[in-house]
């Protein structure tokens, strides 16, 4: 998404920790070419305020209630192509980074390089370059070469977006009445999509469901 470069680029930052968004803000706001105009404090309010608002970019959380970081990236990716995104994160994880490249992240920054990378990052995605902390370059050319050496494709994800919403409201400890409602659905297709998660997931039960969504990043501890 091109921007007024003769202007400050707009981003709309979301982090579910008003220190963190804080503190992001003071970087961000010191430079002239780039300025805050809408903050979220999780994924859904991301979305919300990005159709609202219509940002330059969008840096975004990983780990924040409702909706997560990821899948607020893809769901603005599929609302607003072209739209940049970062991630910006405590999650130095490959699983992660690479979920992140998939859901069409533009770049991924650590919090503990921040005052670092964060602006580089930020200006990269504007101008359409893609922006990767050290170590992700590492496992970017590691992954690749594994790939090669066992002549596999990349794989996708073993769960539909559907089934990743269910699993983190389930994780959330919400009763399948209540997803129903949230996602305006019936119970048994809660019921359903519940199933095919254990099987796929190869699960027993929704505190195993529950681990898995803290594993991944779903939800935090």
């Amino acid at each position: 998404m091109p921007y007024d470069a003769t202007n400050p680029a707009a981003v709309l930052l979301a982090d579910d920790h008003a220190l963190v968004r804080r503190g992001v803000r003071l970087i961000i706001d010191n430079e002239p070419d780039l300025t805050v105009v809408a903050e979220g404090s999780d994924g859904a309010e991301a979305v919300e305020q990005a159709r609202a608002c219509r940002p330059d970019l969008v840096i975004l959380d990983i780990s924040m209630p409702r909706m997560t970081g990821l899948q607020a990236a893809r769901e603005l990716s599929r609302l607003m192509p072209g739209l940049p995104i970062l991630i910006l994160t405590m999650h130095d994880n490959e699983e992660f980074f690479f979920e992140a490249l998939k859901v069409g992240a533009a770049g991924y920054v650590l919090k503990s390089v921040a005052d670092r990378d964060l602006i580089e990052g930020c200006r990269a995605a504007l101008h359409g370059r893609p922006f990767l902390y050290h170590g992700a370059v590492t496992a970017l050319i590691r992954n690749y070469l594994d790939q090669v050496a066992r002549g596999e494709e990349p794989t996708e994800s073993r769960i539909t977006p559907r089934e990743e919403e269910i699993l983190k409201l389930v994780a959330e400890g919400r009763s399948t009445r209540e997803i129903a409602e949230l996602l305006v659905i019936s119970p048994k297709t809660v019921e359903r999509h519940r199933a095919n998660l254990l099987a796929k997931l190869g699960l027993r039960d929704r505190v195993e469901l529950t681990r898995y969504a803290i594993r991944t990043g779903l939800i935090q501890a």
